[in-house]
């Protein structure tokens, strides 16, 4: 009898575990009812989970039939995975990271990701390098020789920084640099443990704010020469003003360079379903920013600046509806 117990409860278990994995999966809708969508976004602690929980109410309030679900995670490298295996319908991802995926780059050498299409910009992450002003430094140039925060091991920071520094013709050889979190950096730097650091970060960034609150910094400027460089290999980074006055100390407007977070969109998902999603994110996008401030920077104008792989055919059709132009 105890046998029998204990055959009785492993067959429950079992049937109660195929039944959960028969709801996971990507976008399944079997039986007419709603379709369950995960959109793979950050961190809770950054802005990519608080946003996605944004648009995914956005999204459920307003297309009909879909439940759109945000899905902490290690952000666009992990999110870029969680598409290739089918394990995510949706995700939010810095546009460098999804150019190497699909041309099997940087973190996806020799396994490229190409089962995604863009759904359009939701805002700019700036790269923001700011130095001490008694360092002496002035110029990207003049970080040569400096200690450098550059971003922690591994991360989307440290690759732009490289990328900046090689407009200039720098590597990392040419300075000190230290791996750390833009948190940890800019203690550093109000303490003068260095000279400069880098971000990528929405705009304006509080970290950065409360710097000034303590110390005199420099925003150095990406200059005209460098831009181009910098677009020529890398054609992802856009160019962005930040207006003078946006940090304390900061009088005069300042060239810098964007990367964009994206929305992209696992394949399978039907066309007429991404047009209804690529429509309200940008319809709805005062509902998405009553929520999360960032929501304030979408932009269908500027919704394809800096995509350089496939549009999903459902937000191609949106677009051209609207007259935005198409990448080439």
């Amino acid at each position: 009898m105890k046998k029998w117990s204990v055959l009785l409860t492993l067959v429950l278990i079992t049937s109660v575990f195929l039944a959960a994995c028969g709801q996971s999966g990507s976008g399944g809708n079997e039986g007419g009812g709603s379709q369950d969508l995960s959109l793979a976004t950050g961190s809770t602690g950054g802005t990519y989970y608080p946003l996605g929980g944004a648009i995914a109410n956005v999204w459920n309030k307003n297309v009909e039939g879909v439940n759109v679900t945000a899905q902490a995670t290690g952000a666009s490298v992990e999110n870029l995975a969680l598409l290739a295996k089918g394990e995510a319908d949706l995700a939010m991802v810095v546009n460098m990271n999804a150019d190497d995926a699909y041309n099997g780059r940087a973190d996806f050498k020799g396994q490229k990701v190409t089962n995604f299409g863009a759904m359009g910009v939701v805002y700019p992450e700036v790269v923001q390098a700011v130095a001490a002003k008694d360092s002496g430094i002035k110029t990207i140039s003049d970080l040569k020789g400096k200690r450098v925060a550059v971003g922690p091991q591994g991360s989307g920071t440290v690759n732009t920084t490289k990328h900046i520094l090689e407009a200039y013709g720098l590597t990392f050889d040419d300075i000190q640099p230290f791996y750390d979190s833009f948190g940890d950096a800019a203690t550093k730097l109000k303490d003068g443990q260095v000279d400069a650091i880098f971000g990528l970060l929405s705009l304006p960034a509080s970290n950065i704010e409360d710097i000034t609150t303590a110390k005199e910094v420099r925003l150095l400027e990406v200059d005209d020469k460098a831009m181009k460089k910098l677009q020529e290999k890398y054609p992802f980074y856009q160019p962005l003003t930040v207006k003078g006055g946006t940090y304390k100390g900061q009088d005069e407007d300042v060239q810098t360079a964007t990367l964009k977070a994206v929305m992209y969109a696992n394949n399978e998902l039907s066309e007429d379903l991404v047009y209804n999603l690529t429509k309200i994110m940008y319809e709805k996008k005062d509902d998405i920013a009553s929520a999360h401030q960032a929501g304030s920077q979408i932009d269908l104008e500027k919704a394809l600046e800096g995509v350089t792989t496939p549009i999903h055919p459902g937000a191609k059709k949106y677009f051209e509806e609207k007259g935005i132009p198409l990448p080439e």
